[in-house]
């Protein structure tokens, strides 16, 4: 009996997804909790297991489908219904005879729920299929769809490809590499030219040619590539926010020398207790934390067209993740019941699932209430963030520096060396006035300053 495997809820909000790409082919066999496809919504992209252990018997969506939550995107049935799954495309009785002699053999079993009529040419080329390991694989069949597709679109010569997958497979990464090779090709023409030609010309010709191959040379310094997934997204998200909100910055700076003290003193045996690190950061966001619960305005929401505010009462924080594939914003769920060692290891825990290190999930995007982004990490000092709408607020800290300050304590005012940094709070002028971010942002660098941070880390 075969177990269906459907596109997964991901959020409150979330009501579709695309496919990716597959990881799995039909034939293929899977354990439970195998990744089996990469799907992408318009808040998060992640994996989707398989419900079963199995054999895939059928794919039912390509990539760059979009398809509802609920879907049935393939099948797995148990491992003896293998030999069914590779019988299945009775039009091509010829590819039946290479029964299970390598996985690549099963390919076949995707054509049908892909373009069948255009793929079906290729089951009349049943001789490489057998091909060992080692030997390239020029059988279209035994290619996955998108490396068919691009072929085709390139105008590729199958048997010129060389395959470095299992078995001599040709893989997309195969293809690719041949299509930006075929791109540097058009160089060759002038082969035809006598030795004699380029002797009158040698000095003058070089200059002349240069303005009539301007294009090329421009073009060669140049790669036109589609849009990530992510990065439409995070286009999409981040002018949703700029138009539903009316956004100003104000910046307020703090004196974080008793802060770096502490952190260099105990950095190494809060590791080792802990297992996340006591950076910087941690204290800041921890400091921002506790300022909230006396300003709940900046911790708030704000429905205009019903005409509500929404005032949290408590603190889902928001980390904003550099990654790879783009800027991510996992919130800690309750980040105000935290002390600062917890906070810290709440911190990491979200960074790494958002950099892969872990399985970031939907709820780990939703339900955030304010944001903290550390932009000092890159050595910036002054940051404007753009909001997390519909978060009303968000606080960039920046680069901690050693600058002289005056100061003044019993002794009189005198001019000192301290570790100062900036902290940057976005709001939405809407809900908040100046004033009230400026009391905000200022009660932050005072819990900063002044806060028992010895006592909190126990000390």
């Amino acid at each position: 009996m075969a177990t269906e495997v459907t596109v997964p809820q991901l959020g409150e909000s979330v009501t579709e997804g695309t496919i990716t790409e597959w990881l799995v082919e039909v034939g293929d066999a899977v354990e439970a909790d195998q990744p089996l496809f990469e799907l992408s919504s318009d808040k998060i992209d992640t994996e989707v297991p398989a419900p079963a252990a199995g054999v895939v018997t059928e794919i039912k969506v390509g990539v760059d489908e979009t398809v509802d939550v609920g879907t049935v995107v393939a099948l797995i049935g148990d491992a003896d219904a293998a030999p069914a799954a590779e019988a299945e495309p009775a039009e091509a009785p010829a590819e039946a005879e290479a029964p299970a002699e390598e996985p690549a053999a099963e390919a076949p079993a995707e054509e049908p729920a892909a373009e069948a009529p255009a793929e079906e040419p290729a089951a009349e080329e049943p001789a490489p299929m057998p091909a060992p390991a080692g030997e390239a694989v020029t059988d279209e069949a035994l290619m996955s769809p998108i490396v068919r597709r691009l072929v085709r679109e390139h105008d590729l010569d199958v048997a010129s490809l060389t395959g470095s997958g299992e078995g001599g497979r040709i893989t997309r990464e195969d293809v690719e590499a041949a299509i930006e090779a075929k791109g540097e090709q058009p160089a060759p023409p002038p082969e035809p030219t006598t030795p004699a030609a380029p002797k009158p010309a040698p000095a003058a010709a070089e200059p002349k040619a240069a303005p009539a191959a301007a294009p090329r040379p421009a073009g060669a310094r140049e790669r036109v590539e589609d849009l990530p997934r992510i990065r439409k997204r995070i286009a999409q998200r981040m002018m949703e926010s700029m138009q539903s909100s009316a956004q100003l910055t104000t910046v307020q700076e703090a004196d974080v020398s008793r802060i770096m003290a502490l952190r260099a003193e105990h950095r190494e045996t809060f590791k080792a207790r802990e297992g996340a690190s006591l950076s910087p950061f941690a204290f800041l966001a921890r400091a921002a934390v506790l300022a909230l619960k006396r300003h709940p305005v900046v911790n708030a929401k704000a429905d205009w067209e019903a005409g509500k505010v929404t005032y949290h009462e408590y603190v889902n924080l928001g980390i904003a993740v550099d990654t790879d594939k783009g800027l991510l914003v996992p919130n800690i769920k309750g980040a105000d019941d935290l002390t600062l060692p917890a906070l810290a290891r709440g911190i990491a825990d979200v960074a790494n699932k958002a950099r892969g290190k872990g399985n970031l999930e939907m709820q780990d995007i939703e339900g955030g209430t304010f944001t903290v982004t550390n932009t000092g990490s890159r050595g910036v000092l002054l940051d404007t963030p753009i909001l997390n709408y519909p978060e009303v607020a968000i606080l960039a800290t920046g680069a901690i520096k050693k600058r002289p300050v005056a100061i003044e304590d019993d002794a009189g005012p005198s001019i000192a060396v301290r570790d100062m940094v900036y902290l940057c709070l976005t709001y939405d002028h809407q809900l908040l006035d100046g004033a009230d971010a400026a009391r905000f942002v200022t009660d932050v660098a005072e819990v900063v300053e002044t806060h028992d941070w010895a006592g909190e880390l126990g000390y």
